[in-house]
């Protein structure tokens, strides 16, 4: 088995401070009693209090260095994970950051639209564009980037989530770190479970396995944005392209892309009861906190896996612990 995975052609700005740990949940392996479980730390990444974009980032901001861009625009929902991670890689960097925010979720109350990742938007020294959930907030960001160069600045844009192909390259980059991981720790792992949000995680993991010729049959991904019937086409697409740019010879199948929308809810940001068990479940056996929008929607379904058998005992699950920690804190009624 190769773990090797070349991606030196491409700028990259360094933000992270080497690989991140894969834990034993023991207590909680016990308490569910089926599967062991393990999580990958991507949200113990540091700057900005940590999460799972500033693998994107490292290559977003790489490029953007390397064509002379003094800002850097992304959006997002207001209480955007990447938007809030964006602006603290731009701080590292010495680039202005500015931030195109809808207000996508229908939360109205003072913790959501003012707290939580708003906050350390602020904090980080980003201009936040705030805009109406309807509104385009890509059309917009490219917009504002125009009026900048007829200033005489030079914005790089990204889109939402960082998730371009040359953003999904720091999940190719992850894949190669869980298997050199995997190997060393003596562990195979029977799935790796995460959340899909702008798909650009999933997709940048499963470019990393066909990269290095290794399955992709493990990686399932539980929708927290939109229903799987969407998801996994734009997953595919994103996947395709990742892996062109490592490879243009390599080919990402249909079968390569496993998405669940059992978890999903009423839609992106909308709390579910599933959800807010297992957030608390994890935090009460492991002393661990997770996010309610994207982790703790997926950390429900492995929740739920175990409980109906389809995760049974002796097998090994690792959980992509993606971050998003800030964005509890603007969620606190969801938890009275």
């Amino acid at each position: 088995m190769s773990t090797r995975l070349n991606l030196n052609p491409f700028p990259r700005y360094t933000l992270l401070e080497g690989p991140t740990p894969i834990q034993h949940l023991a207590r909680l392996s016990k308490t569910l009693g089926g599967a062991e479980i393990y999580v990958k730390r991507d949200d113990l990444t540091g700057l900005g209090c940590g999460g799972n974009k500033l693998r994107k980032l490292e290559f977003l901001v790489g490029a953007a260095l390397a064509e002379g861009c003094d800002t850097i625009i992304t959006v997002g929902a207001r209480q955007s994970n990447h938007a809030r991670l964006t602006a603290a890689a731009a701080a590292r960097a010495g680039l202005r950051c500015e931030l195109v925010l809808t207000r996508t979720v229908p939360r109205f109350e003072p913790e959501y639209t003012d707290n939580g990742n708003i906050l350390l938007d602020e904090l980080l020294g980003a201009k936040v564009h705030d805009l109406p959930g309807g509104a385009n907030a890509q059309a917009f960001a490219e917009a504002r980037a125009e009026q900048l160069k007829a200033e005489g600045r030079k914005a790089y844009v990204c889109p939402v989530g960082g998730s371009s192909p040359l953003g999904c390259l720091g999940y190719a980059d992850c894949a190669r770190e869980i298997a050199e991981q995997s190997l060393a720790m003596g562990i195979a792992f029977d799935q790796i479970i995460l959340p899909n949000g702008s798909s650009g995680t999933h997709a940048g993991l499963v470019a990393g396995f066909v990269a290095m010729g290794l399955p992709t049959a493990p990686v399932v991904a539980f929708c927290v944005g939109s229903q799987p019937a969407q998801v996994g086409p734009i997953t595919q697409e994103k996947a395709q392209l990742t892996a062109q740019l490592i490879n243009p010879a390599l080919r990402v199948s249909e079968s390569d892309i496993r998405v669940d929308g059992t978890q999903l809810g009423e839609g992106y940001g909308i709390p579910t009861q599933a959800m807010l068990s297992a957030v608390r479940l994890l935090a009460r056996t492991e002393g661990i906190v997770i996010d309610p929008v994207y982790g703790g929607k997926a950390f429900a379904g492995l929740v739920q896996g175990v409980a109906d058998g389809s995760y049974g005992a002796g097998k090994n699950l690792l959980f992509l612990m993606t971050g998003g920690l800030p964005g509890l804190f603007a969620y606190r009624s969801a938890f009275l």
